[in-house]
C-alpha cells in the first residue's frame, strides 16, 4: 500500500519520530501515569524546558496545558476580559475568536479584511482590554507580520496582546516582550496526534485573572489561568491531562532541538519559495493571497477553480493529500501545510506533480 503524504493543515503528517515514541511510551506505562507523581512532573518538566530552548520562551513566562487551543480561545476572553476585546479578522478562525468572546457575553469590536488579505498598520485601535490576533489564518493563508504585531505594544500599552499561532510554530521568533499571551496546540506544526493546546502567558495575563476573579466574575471552573499557573509551578495540572500528549511533545520537542530550529526554519523557508514559485508558474493554480507580504509560510492555499477537483483526484492517486479549502472556499482551493514533519524531497515532488499536472477535456 503506497504511503500517504498528509499535507492537510490539521490534523497533519505525523511528525518522523512520533510513532516510535508512543510505542516507547506505551511499553512504559506512560498513559497510566497519575497526574501527582514525580514521573509526571519530570515529563512536564522536560516538555516546557524544551519548548522553551525551541521557542525562546523566557523565564518570566508560564507554560500551561489545555485540552485544545479552541479551549484556549474560551479561557483566553474568560481570564483576560472584562468587557471589551478588540479582534482583527480576516477568516473563519480570527472570526471564531471574535464570536467566543461574543457568546461569552463580553462586548466585543473587530476590524475586518477580505478573505486573503493582511491589515494596514494605520487602521484605529482605541481603547481596549485586550487585542486578539491571529498570526497565522489557516482558513486563508494569512499571516501577520511580526512587525504588525509587535506595534501594539507602543500603540496600545494598557492592553494585553494575545497571538493566536495555532498553525505557525514553531517556525515564527516571536519577540515576548511585544505580546503577553501566546497559544497553539499540537496537531499541525508538532506533528502530534489531537488533544493537546499549550498556552504561554506572563505575569501581566495571571493578575489581571486575579481581578477579575476578586471581582466576581467567573473565569472558568477546572481550567482558570490562575489554577493553572499555580499547578505549573509544582510541575502539575489542576486535572487528569492528556499525559501521552505532553510525553509525545517533549519528545518530538527534543528532537527537534537536536535537528536545530534555524535549520527548521530554512527549511520552511525553502520549502514555501518552491511551492510558492510553482504556483506562480502554474496556468491551472495560483496563491490565495495575492500580496506576498502575507502569505504563509505554514499553510499554503492555492486558488485553482475549476480545477480543484480534477487537481485533488491526481494528487492522491500520486500519495500525496492536500487540504481542501476552508467553508465557503471547498471548491475552489486547496491547502498545503508546511510543517517540520514535511521533508523537502516531499515538497519538490509535490510541485513535480503541479507542474506535470493537465486537466483531461471535459472533466
Amino acid at each position: 500500500m503506497k504511503q500517504k503524504i498528509i499535507f492537510t493543515p490539521g490534523p497533519s503528517q505525523l511528525y518522523f519520530t512520533a510513532e516510535d515514541h508512543a510505542r516507547k511510551a506505551f511499553r512504559e506505562g506512560i498513559p497510566s501515569l497519575s497526574h501527582r507523581s514525580k514521573s509526571f512532573e519530570e515529563i512536564f518538566i522536560r516538555a516546557t524546558t524544551g519548548l522553551r530552548a525551541l521557542l525562546g520562551i523566557p523565564e518570566n513566562f508560564y507554560i500551561v496545558f489545555t485540552g485544545s487551543a479552541t479551549e484556549i480561545w474560551e479561557r483566553t476572553i474568560q481570564n483576560l476580559v472584562a468587557e471589551h476585546s478588540l479582534h482583527y479578522i480576516n477568516g473563519a478562525f480570527s472570526k471564531r475568536f471574535f464570536e467566543t468572546a461574543r457568546q461569552l457575553g463580553k462586548k466585543p469590536q473587530a476590524i475586518t479584511v477580505k478573505d486573503g488579505e493582511g491589515f494596514s498598520t494605520e487602521q484605529h485601535i482605541g481603547a481596549t482590554e485586550l487585542i486578539a490576533l491571529t498570526h497565522n489564518e489557516t482558513s486563508t493563508g494569512v499571516s501577520l507580520p511580526m512587525d504588525f504585531i509587535n506595534g501594539f505594544r507602543e500603540k496600545s500599552p494598557q492592553a494585553l496582546v494575545a497571538v493566536d499561532a495555532v498553525s505557525s510554530l514553531p517556525y515564527p521568533q516571536f519577540d515576548f516582550t511585544k505580546i503577553d499571551s501566546l497559544f497553539f496546540s499540537v496537531q499541525k506544526g508538532f506533528g502530534l496526534p489531537a488533544g493537546l493546546g499549550v498556552w504561554i502567558v506572563n505575569q501581566r495575563c495571571v493578575e489581571k485573572a486575579e481581578r477579575l476573579e476578586s471581582d466576581g466574575l467567573v473565569i472558568g471552573t477546572y481550567h482558570s489561568l490562575p489554577s493553572l499557573v499555580r499547578h505549573a509551578k509544582r510541575n502539575q495540572t489542576p486535572e487528569t491531562p492528556n499525559v501521552l500528549g505532553i510525553y509525545l511533545l517533549a519528545m518530538v520537542v527534543d528532537d527537534m532541538l537536536r535537528r536545530g530550529i534555524k535549520a527548521i526554519r530554512n527549511e520552511i523557508d525553502y520549502k514555501a519559495a518552491v511551492l510558492y514559485q510553482a504556483m506562480g508558474q502554474s496556468r491551472f493554480i495560483k496563491p490565495f493571497v495575492a500580496t506576498p507580504e502575507f502569505r504563509s509560510k505554514t499553510v499554503i492555499v492555492a486558488a485553482c477553480p475549476p480545477y480543484t477537483r480534477e487537481l485533488t483526484h491526481y494528487l492522491e492517486s500520486k500519495g500525496i493529500h492536500p487540504g481542501e479549502g476552508y467553508g465557503n472556499y471547498t471548491s475552489t482551493h486547496l491547502r498545503f501545510a508546511n510543517f517540520p514533519a514535511h521533508s523537502k524531497e516531499q515538497f519538490e515532488m509535490l510541485v513535480d506533480l503541479l507542474n506535470s499536472f493537465e486537466p483531461k477535456p471535459g472533466y
